[in-house]
């Protein structure tokens, strides 16, 4: 596992260097072919353009969907006993680039993750893991390209750790620790320690104790913001899903994108240019549309640009999903949460109150983490990373800690688990829970259980019994439908009796149960029942035809398997 991870350091940490060069190399070009001043109207045809090239990709090259993003990795750990498909090695990574390449307003984090994730699954694929030890190297792949993206191998343990495993054990740090360092070493040797984030050192400045309200402040907005972004995700989420063609998805989403483009030039790509000059306390990037120009000068104008930029990258984000681009959210996350700290530092300023612009930036971008992604330790360390110290370290946790419990207020889950939530199938760090979503009551059927005919009599039952070890009998007709059951101890004063034997007909002697299964049955609603009944065996019942039966013991025992296999170090 060592060797695997150290080796998953190297290769993710590539994986990353990679995917950058080829975004810089799309948007090089197209900085060539721009024009220097005035309007952009490429940016109407840039979405377009990339996000077709996109689909024409993952239809004719790739063949198979590659935008699982973070969701897809929770989901193949929960349900696809960590099996993600090697075409993602590569295929999300190529579908990022042209997406965000040519103005897609998404990040290329995302797609990292699942490209350092399907490498770590592949590894257990090809060495013949177990689960247990597949997930560690997911998850290393996953914080490999991560520390390798932003140069943070801390905060890309803690975002496995806080959203990736749901469970772990001390034996899955050491790898994680290897792969993180290889992989941040690895980009060092290309892009040395500037890959994102440029001359952000905040290790000797001080905050004010007068500043502790309006962190406060930062972190309630922060989070509310949060909400917004996830309420509007999943409401064009559902938006697009119902326009069934692909074509129509790519026109709407690639043409509203585009408009969003050319009114807002920010909102371009993953935006940390943008991000890098609000650590500057400049904000000229929202004045790049000649529109804007004048806005300078106005006080409310200026509000309005920044709320404007804020509230509809987010509709630029979820358009080029809609559309059919592939891309992550940690980008616009961060993009955001700068631009809500530069904005707080603009109304310090207009009212002459000295504040350094790049704490409030970097704060706002660890409330944004925070509060999106549900990572509040993610947040802190992310930018206790990136600015090489821990000068900010009691305002970050500030911070985070406010974002994050104003969004639980009214939101349970981040736009990364809220679909399998609703499904069932997401691990979480509650073990209880994580157990039941891998019970799956297709493997607790037992199927061993002798029947009988409704036509046969106490007699035929009697011969049943003396070559059954159970003590329940399902009636099951000839076509597979169940009539009811019998119970040995309902019968047992009358199986002594060889002068019932012809008398008594089977069908006098079985009842109707009172709780039976489906074999799609929510394994939380199965507990739940077997609780409440205080019955030990439970027929499993699929359009009237009987399959088999679940017994307590037998869910207790799997139950136990499985809690037990979580703890193992």
């Amino acid at each position: 596992m060592y060797l695997l991870s150290l080796v998953l350091g190297v290769v993710s940490g590539l994986a990353a260097v990679i995917l950058k060069s080829m975004v810089h190399g799309i948007q090089y070009l197209i900085h060539q072919l721009s024009p220097a001043s005035g309007f952009n109207y490429l940016y109407f045809f840039l979405p377009m353009v990339g996000i077709t090239l996109t689909l024409f990709a993952i239809k004719y090259i790739i063949k198979k969907d590659s935008n699982i993003g973070v969701p897809g990795v929770l989901y193949a750990i929960s349900r696809k006993k960590g099996v993600i498909e090697p075409h993602n090695m590569f295929s999300s990574m190529l579908g990022s680039a042209l997406t965000v390449g040519f103005g897609g307003s998404v990040g290329l984090e995302g797609p990292s993750i699942v490209t350092g994730a399907a490498y770590g699954s592949n590894f257990a694929r090809i060495f013949r893991l177990d689960y247990k030890k597949c997930v560690t190297l997911i998850g290393c792949g996953a914080a490999g390209v991560m520390a390798a993206i932003f140069n943070a191998p801390i905060a890309a343990v803690i975002f496995v750790l806080e959203v990736i495993y749901a469970n772990f054990s001390m034996s899955s740090i050491v790898p994680l620790m290897l792969t993180s360092s290889i992989a941040t070493l690895s980009s060092y040797f290309f892009f040395e320690q500037d890959v994102l984030f440029h001359s952000v050192d905040m290790f000797n400045r001080d905050y004010r104790f007068q500043d502790v309200p309006s962190f406060v402040v930062l972190g309630i907005i922060t989070g509310l913001v949060s909400v917004y972004f996830k309420k509007m995700y999943v409401l064009m989420n559902n938006m697009f899903s119902k326009i069934k063609s692909k074509k129509k998805r790519l026109y709407i989403g690639g043409f509203t994108l585009g408009a969003l483009l050319f009114f807002f030039p920010s909102l371009y790509g993953e935006g940390f240019r943008e991000i890098n000059m609000s650590f500057r306390g400049d904000y000229s990037f929202l004045l790049e549309q000649p529109l804007w120009e004048n806005c300078q000068n106005s006080f409310m104008m200026m509000c309005i640009l920044f709320t404007s930029v804020i509230f509809v990258k987010v509709i630029a984000s979820s358009l080029t999903f809609g559309a059919g681009g592939v891309g992550g959210i940690f980008a616009p996350s961060l993009f955001i949460g700068a631009v809500i700290g530069l904005f707080f530092s603009f109304l310090f300023s207009y009212f002459n109150i000295r504040v350094p612009e790049s704490i409030f930036v970097l704060l706002g971008m660890c409330g944004m983490i925070a509060g999106v992604l549900h990572a509040p330790l993610t947040g802190i360390f992310l930018i206790a990373d990136i600015t090489s110290g821990y000068g900010l370290f009691v305002p970050l946790m500030l911070v985070s800690a406010i974002a994050y419990a104003t969004v639980r207020i009214f939101e349970d889950t981040s736009v990364y688990t809220y679909m399998l939530a609703q499904r069932k199938e997401l691990l979480t760090h509650d073990k209880d829970q994580s157990v039941l979503t891998l019970l799956d009551i297709n493997k607790l059927i037992e199927t061993d259980i002798v029947t009988i005919d409704p036509s046969a009599t106490l007699g035929d039952l009697v011969e049943v019994i003396k070559h059954s070890k159970r003590n329940i009998f399902p009636v099951v007709d000839e076509d597979g439908f169940m009539h009811g059951m019998i119970k040995l101890d309902d019968i047992r004063d009358k199986i002594f009796c060889p002068e019932l034997y012809d008398e008594i007909d089977v069908r006098t002697l079985m009842y109707i149960p009172e709780y039976f299964f489906t074999p799609d049955q929510d394994m939380d609603e199965v507990v739940r029942i077997v609780q409440k009944s205080g019955h030990y065996n439970f027929p499993v019942i699929a359009n009237g035809k009987y399959v088999g039966c679940v017994s307590r013991a037998r869910i207790f025992l799997e139950y136990r398997k499985i809690s037990a296999f979580f703890s193992e170090d």
